[in-house]
């Protein structure tokens, strides 16, 4: 409930309707103060999804461990009940992309210079080199008697590449060098004669091709470093992500409307679950990244091994909830369920693995 000053007058500003309590009878509209200090703007915003009914955390608590009753509750008529489907989805979205912009998995510094600040600003091949520390084993291996979680410690930072090895990765990708000169495209070194030929041969596929190459062109001539074309690369793909998740909603709703019967399911009631799932997709995702992080800022194995744990859980989970959710709401037979549950997460995943590498591509033409 907001914490808003009520007005003293009893006329609501909305509809000019008298308001004997909180909220107007006739719009529902709140007859608090029209004006409110500027922190106001963001309580006011957590507010409506962490209410004290709880109808925010009974959603999450829905969502994460009882797959498929949001959808079903929804379908049901009862919708006061949960957050609604597109609100859930867009707030589980701005969270998880804001969290992911906040705290970045890994360093992008690809260009493989050597003018560092702090370890926070190190290549991402200094962050491997970094992690095996002699210092760490050194420490463990002089104590008398080793605990188990030494051992596992010992084990895990062993099994970690060689320095050595590090640098000839660092050195074959030559992330700090240019474009060659002598590096084609399609079997020609200059934009010009590439335009040439395309415009003796055209194809269908031009439309694709010929941008692609232009980039391509493009970026040799002004001598970008293929660090800085990785690092631009994986910035924008990561800000056209959310952009494709939203352009996958009703494909995945298309391929459970394909599946299902068009009497009893109407394309309404998949998109419904597809809201449901991706929210919970997302939210999954975002508790992969966190333990991820943890696990990037402990040595300590026992809870390493916890963590990883965890994280196989989770994606274990992130597959099986499909299933659970798709028996719950459609109320298939088990086997039938597991045959169609299948079939369409074989789909969907083939047809989003397209949109990524068309992501890539979008991405890759972006790069400036």
């Amino acid at each position: 409930m907001s914490h808003g000053k009520l007005r003293e007058n009893k006329t609501c500003l909305n509809c000019g309707h008298q308001v004997e309590e909180r909220f107007c009878p006739h719009c529902g509209q709140e007859n608090i103060e029209s004006r409110h200090p500027f922190y106001y703007l963001f309580t006011h915003f957590i507010e409506d999804f962490t209410h004290y009914d709880g109808q925010f955390w009974g959603t999450l608590k829905n969502l994460m461990f009882k797959p498929g009753v949001l959808t079903n509750t929804y379908l049901e008529g009862k919708r006061q009940k949960f957050v609604p489907p597109v609100k859930l989805y867009i707030f589980v979205s701005f969270i998880t992309f804001f969290v992911f912009a906040l705290f970045p998995l890994i360093n992008l510094n690809f260009d493989g210079t050597k003018e560092q600040h702090g370890p926070d600003k190190a290549s991402v091949f200094e962050k491997m080199k970094s992690l095996k520390t002699h210092k760490i084993l050194d420490s463990i291996k002089a104590k008398p008697i080793l605990t188990q979680e030494d051992s596992i410690t010992i084990k895990s930072l062993n099994a970690l590449p060689d320095s050595t090895k590090i640098d000839d990765l660092e050195e074959a990708l030559e992330m700090g060098n240019k474009i060659d000169e002598n590096v084609q495209y399609g079997g020609y070194k200059t934009k010009k004669s590439y335009d040439s030929a395309a415009a003796k041969n055209p194809s269908i596929f031009d439309f694709i091709q010929i941008p692609i190459a232009h980039k391509f062109f493009e970026l040799k001539e002004r001598g970008v470093t293929k660090g800085e074309i990785a690092k631009n690369l994986t910035a924008t793909s990561f800000h056209n992500l959310p952009k494709a998740l939203f352009i996958y909603l009703p494909l995945f709703a298309f391929f459970l409307w394909i599946f299902h019967s068009k009497k009893k399911w109407w394309y309404f009631d998949h998109g419904i679950f597809t809201l449901h799932y991706f929210s919970f997709l997302l939210l999954n995702i975002l508790f992969v990244f966190l333990i991820g992080k943890l696990t990037s800022l402990t040595h300590i194995g026992v809870i390493n091994s916890i963590l990883y744990i965890i994280l196989c859980v989770l994606l274990i989970y992130s597959i099986a909830y499909f299933f659970i959710a798709h028996r719950r709401v459609y109320h298939t037979h088990g086997v039938v369920s597991f045959f169609i549950g299948g079939l369409l997460f074989a789909i969907n995943f083939f047809t989003f693995m397209i949109l990524v590498v068309g992501l890539a591509l979008v991405s890759f033409l972006m790069i400036h």
